[in-house]
């Protein structure tokens, strides 16, 4: 039987970085088994936002923690960094954290890019800017000097110095079957979100790494196929529907978010969701059974890493119910 692992979502646009480490390291205490971050420039909530850089605060989690694997969900290395910077850097975390360190990649969002000067581009281009530096990166931690002269991005005689002696696995974030296949092409994981139509993952997504896989050159045994699931369990239901609130944005249609470059107006289209529509997303459940039997179909799906993003303030609360009553729960249903 597969392993599956399950970890916490480090919520970068909710919380401050000294605040958001200390949740980190009591993630490895409660007994999870990953923390992942994104990596905003700005959040999607002005009021209360927060939007610490992923890089240094990975860095500080390694630091304060021994065993969880450490990574992004996502980074985008196509516009604010050069793909050969961030190999650098990852390079740089794996030293520092042998075999517990994901590079979790995405094409990223206009919010994060445009405000530095970048101009968007439509779908296609940030497809295959995505694919050319993944690439660009895999060489650069792979070869002795690279030189490298692609459609976007280029390096000449460049060398990564300080190299990691373990594998750093790369994993593709996506929302569509297009990023789904190159995960399983040329990446070692993928990485989605929950709370959309199942059959987004069964028909579509998970079909498309599969086809990926099949036309990889690798074996890829251990390939994972990991899920941000949204969470929000309480003993009193009206608190668990409650605290999906701060997270409103996610509720919004890719139609509803186009064009939004400014985290005021996107929160300003938020505000106007009800809290139903809000809470859609998210598992909210009173009843820790219940809960894990909604958690589990994603596992049925074919899901291997379940990351779980409790949308409310106090985090110490949500570590504290999922140590008492959902991660043994899992634990007996999936194994250690």
């Amino acid at each position: 039987m597969t392993q599956i692992r399950f970890g916490y979502k480090a919520s970068a646009e909710q919380f401050p970085p000294d605040t958001l480490l200390d949740y980190g390291v009591a993630a490895e205490e409660a007994g999870f088994d990953s923390v992942f971050i994104s990596d905003h420039f700005q959040p999607w909530m002005h009021d209360g936002g927060h939007a610490p850089a992923a890089l240094p605060w990975l860095g500080a989690l390694g630091a304060r923690t021994s065993r969880i694997l450490i990574g992004t969900s996502v980074l985008t290395p196509t516009f604010r960094y050069h793909p050969a910077v961030v190999a650098q850097a990852f390079a740089t975390l794996g030293v520092l954290n042998p075999g517990r360190l994901i590079l979790g990649v995405g094409t990223g969002e206009a919010l994060n890019e445009v405000t530095l000067g970048a101009q968007w581009p439509d779908p296609p281009e940030r497809f295959q800017r995505l694919k050319e530096a993944i690439l660009l990166i895999q060489e650069l931690w792979t070869k002795e000097r690279v030189t490298f002269d692609g459609t976007y991005y280029s390096v000449a005689d460049a060398t990564i110095y300080d190299r990691p002696t373990e594998h750093i696995p790369i994993y593709i974030g996506a929302a569509g079957p297009a990023a789904a296949r190159l995960s399983g092409r040329i990446a070692d994981g993928f990485i989605t979100t929950s709370g959309k139509d199942p059959a987004l993952y069964t028909d579509k997504l998970l079909p498309a790494v599969e086809e990926g896989l099949e036309k990889s050159e690798q074996d890829k045994p251990d390939f994972d196929r990991l899920l941000e699931v949204k969470v929000s369990y309480h003993p009193d239901r009206a608190e668990a529907l409650e605290r999906t609130r701060f997270w409103a944005p996610l509720a919004l249609t890719p139609d509803e978010k186009m064009g939004v470059e400014d985290p005021i107006e996107m929160q300003k289209r938020a505000a106007e969701l009800p809290i139903e529509r809000v809470a859609s997303r998210f598992i909210v459940s009173d009843d820790p059974d219940e809960h894990v039997d909604r958690i589990a179909r994603y596992v049925d799906m074919g899901f291997t890493h379940l990351v779980f993003h409790d949308p409310g303030h106090d985090q110490d609360g949500f570590f504290e119910r999922y140590r008492a009553d959902i991660l043994p729960r899992l634990r007996d249903r999936f194994g250690a």
